[in-house]
């Protein structure tokens, strides 16, 4: 099965860098530059899995990420967070808005990939 993953990600290189990964590995990608953009993709297509970024321009990933999990058809849907933010008190702010997962920046290509298998197999 080839899973299906949305990258929402407003740096062009950071989204350039994680499509090379997933696509190496054979996940089909879809990449959206904000929010809002990204939540627009999910109503048109069915995703594995979201890679949320939480610096977002507008609308941030945390509040991005409540929204999805406000839509009954997403609620299990697994969202991993992609951040520089990796403070303490950010951390668990992250956590709270509902993602499955955080992943800080600059990314470990290792990380990011066996977390995906993981989130994939269940």
């Amino acid at each position: 099965m080839q899973a299906n993953i949305l990258v929402v990600e407003d740096n062009p290189d950071n989204s350039k860098l994680v499509t090379w990964i997933l696509e190496d590995e054979g996940y089909k990608v879809t990449c959206a530059p904000t929010a809002e953009e990204g939540l627009a993709a999910l109503e048109r297509c069915d995703f594995d899995i979201v890679l949320m970024d939480i610096s977002l321009p507008g609308m941030d990933g945390k509040e991005a990420t409540r929204q999805i999990r406000q839509n009954p058809k997403w609620q299990a849907l697994p969202v991993i967070a992609l951040t520089a933010h990796a403070i303490k008190g950010e951390h668990e702010a992250i956590m709270a808005s509902g993602v499955t997962d955080l992943i800080t920046k600059p990314l470990d290509e290792e990380q990011l990939l066996n977390c995906l298998a993981e989130l994939l197999a269940q």
